[in-house]
């Protein structure tokens, strides 16, 4: 075990060194690595794949803890029908086209659906890097990409307990799906309600108590905990690990244990990527590679198209739809989670995973090159527009600076007073005292 991850960790250091040298996303490295040490390049494997396997799935729950301490309330409101619209135009615009491609194939229902879910999906972890990367991280866009993001992270862990549904019974159940997606609400709402009514407050009452190595260890506790939680109550682990990072999220501590999980985060998302790498068949990329080209324009041209209506549908301005759309022409982290999904079930066509990892290369290979191509579109676009949709567009403009101004005027957003006067409750306030109390009696003893 420990000359496999001596293994893993030096050629993912050495490839993903290369790839930082020639100004490529470090994930593109990993699943090079994962290629170089797998079983299809050199006809025998250098590492344990079942030990690669469980790391890798490790590193599943922590990406998704990760994603779930960046999801903020307090943003996603702020951004409210932006977010909203602009997931919601995607994920049903996407999954249309994929399923069509799907089906153009030859594909069943079901590895449609797979197809679909799979492509509906931009990376979280690449646009960020890319946005950073670009010097654009304090562009007014940003909040809103950030936002919509969230909401398909959101959107691809229901959608993840919904294949597996579907996976399993080999027909789409509309009255079973509705009871699922029913179950599903109840158990979030409930989960939410409980952790963000007890967790913060606990954490911020014990917060003098909390060294980094406490901290962390608590954290993890909670996250491991909720993972079993999900377990038990027939959805999935990463539904449990994303849950329990959406609640600390809430806490007073979320930026220090964002910090802290970050180390532990990258080893395993990498080792992630490196078991994604390793199921690639070199061989298999030349025979799809006209199926690798197809998917990777369906992405990118769909992803442009789809999120430009979207956001502007959702009350931004052109500018600022295109920046976002022209930032989310790639397919990451959860689009690899649905495909081992698929594939661990039983039900995904072979074909597909090679195909689907090779266009997530390509895509985030182009992902920079084709943000520095959005603002040049943009003008074209103003330039070239009619009198009236350069009107509308000017009026946009107009309208969104002026909520800027008058929000940065305004007190305490609705749901900041709200969720002050739910954690000011007296019965709150006597629930976790009397935790606290608990705690040091029986320390005492």
């Amino acid at each position: 075990m420990v000359q496999d991850l001596y293994i893993l960790m030096i050629t993912a250091a050495v490839v993903s060194l290369l790839f930082k040298f020639l100004k490529q996303p470090v994930v593109l490295g990993y699943i090079v690595a994962g290629v170089l040490v797998g079983p299809h390049l050199f006809g025998e494997t250098l590492v344990n794949g079942d030990n690669v396997k469980a790391w890798g799935d490790i590193g599943v729950l922590f990406v998704l803890f990760c994603i779930g301490l960046e999801f903020r309330l307090k943003n996603l409101i702020s951004s409210g029908k932006i977010a909203a619209v602009g997931a919601l135009t995607i994920i049903v615009g996407m999954m249309a086209m994929g399923y069509l491609v799907g089906w153009d194939a030859g594909f069943d229902m079901v590895n449609s659906l797979f197809l679909a879910g799979m492509l509906c999906m931009s990376s979280t972890t690449i646009v960020m890097k890319a946005i950073d990367e670009a010097g654009m991280k304090n562009e007014r866009f940003v909040k809103g990409a950030t936002s919509i993001l969230i909401v398909e992270d959101v959107v691809a862990v229901v959608l993840m307990v919904l294949l597996s549904s579907i996976a399993i019974r080999h027909q789409f159940e509309g009255a079973e799906l509705a009871g699922k997606v029913v179950d599903l609400a109840i158990t979030l709402a409930a989960w939410f309600v409980c952790g963000i009514l007890i967790i913060p407050t606990l954490i911020r009452k014990l917060k003098k108590h909390l060294n980094d190595e406490t901290l962390i260890i608590l954290a993890l506790g909670l996250c491991l905990g909720m993972v079993l939680t999900a377990e038990e109550a027939g959805f999935s682990s990463a539904l449990g690990a994303f849950v329990m990072g959406s609640i600390l999220a809430e806490t007073v501590e979320s930026h220090r244990i964002e910090k802290l999980m970050s180390p532990l985060k990258n080893v395993f998302a990498a080792i992630f990527f490196i078991s994604v790498g390793m199921m690639i068949d070199p061989s298999s990329l030349s025979e799809y590679w006209i199926s690798i080209v197809y998917v990777s324009l369906v992405i990118i041209i769909g992803m442009i198209l789809f999120a430009t209506l979207g956001c502007w549908w959702g009350g931004a301005t052109m500018r600022d739809s295109m920046l976002t759309s022209f930032s989310f022409v790639q397919i990451g982290e959860f689009s690899f989670i649905i495909a081992g999904l698929g594939t661990s079930l039983g039900v995904l066509n072979p074909m597909i995973y090679p195909i689907i990892v090779a266009s997530s290369v390509v895509t985030t290979f182009l992902t920079p090159y084709i943000m520095k191509a959005a603002l040049p579109c943009y003008n074209f676009l103003y330039n070239h527009a009619s009198a009236s949709l350069r009107a509308k567009i000017d009026q946009r403009e107009q309208q969104v600076a002026a909520a800027e101004t008058a929000t940065a005027s305004d007190g305490p957003s609705p749901a900041d007073k709200a969720r002050h006067a739910v954690r000011h409750t007296f019965f709150l306030k006597h629930l976790v005292n009397l935790f606290i109390k608990n705690m040091s009696a029986h320390d005492e003893k």
